[in-house]
């Protein structure tokens, strides 16, 4: 399964064994590694309690972290909603950098960028070479890797629906980035093969009939939104920073 790399990007080199274990998580955004006990944090593991919940099997379960437009915090709530979720007893938490167009997650982390999704699903990587462990316990990672010339093709493929189900098998979440809905279909397609989708949407800045667009198209391919995630409120007014 060939996928050609886009002209734009480089090759890149496969992760070093334990090269992010030690890496300490430096932007101030992740709370629950610098603030843990400051109210945004605690709004992060209402989030993850409000999630649990609905997993009433206890199963596995895959997440897509969309939003209607780029710049709503959807990375930086991704990883917060990771290590809060990463607290619970036992739970162990993979999340994927699905943009592979604008990818972000090595970045907001600190991370060199390794190779990672496309080369897992190109079937040139093995997923043991493409996750790695962070300083934060319990939350591994999977890099977006070398960017494609042809996201959608390879983000709607059998081989993506595979890779989901392999890591069902390993995580007891696995949170999915993905890059904004109003410009690109990718997180409509993993949505439909993911368990659920919640909608990252930063407060006061996002017009609400995109919202509403988003939120109707990630259900038309058979997407199950659970609900908001809301960024960007007054600090003042900690307790209502993000909802689920």
């Amino acid at each position: 399964m060939a996928h050609p790399f886009s002209k734009k990007d480089t090759a890149l080199k496969p992760a070093e064994p334990g090269e992010a274990v030690n890496h300490p998580i430096s932007r101030e955004e992740i709370v629950l590694s610098h603030e843990p006990r400051e109210q945004i944090s605690e709004q992060f593991r209402s989030l993850r309690n409000s999630i649990h919940a609905l997993n009433t099997d206890g199963a596995s379960h895959t997440l897509v972290m969309a939003s209607a437009l780029r710049g709503e915090g959807k990375t930086v709530a991704t990883i917060n909603l990771a290590a809060a979720m990463a607290e619970l007893p036992g739970n162990e938490v993979l999340i994927v950098d699905a943009d592979l167009h604008n990818p972000a997650l090595e970045s907001v982390l600190g991370l060199p960028r390794r190779q990672g999704l496309t080369e897992v699903l190109s079937g040139v990587l093995t997923l043991d070479q493409a996750i790695r462990q962070t300083s934060m316990g319990g939350v591994s990672v999977m890099g977006a890797g070398c960017l494609p010339s042809n996201p959608s093709e390879l983000l709607g493929s059998d081989r993506m629906r595979s890779l989901l189900n392999q890591l069902r098998q390993r995580y007891s979440y696995v949170l999915i980035d993905t890059p904004a809905t109003m410009t690109y279909s990718d997180a409509s397609l993993l949505g439909a093969i993911a368990d659920g989708i919640l909608l990252v949407v930063r407060l006061g800045k996002t017009p609400r009939h995109y919202v509403e667009e988003a939120h109707n198209g990630l259900e038309a391919l058979g997407g199950n939104v659970l609900g908001m995630c809301l960024t960007g409120a007054d600090q003042e007014d900690t307790a209502k920073e993000y909802g689920a």
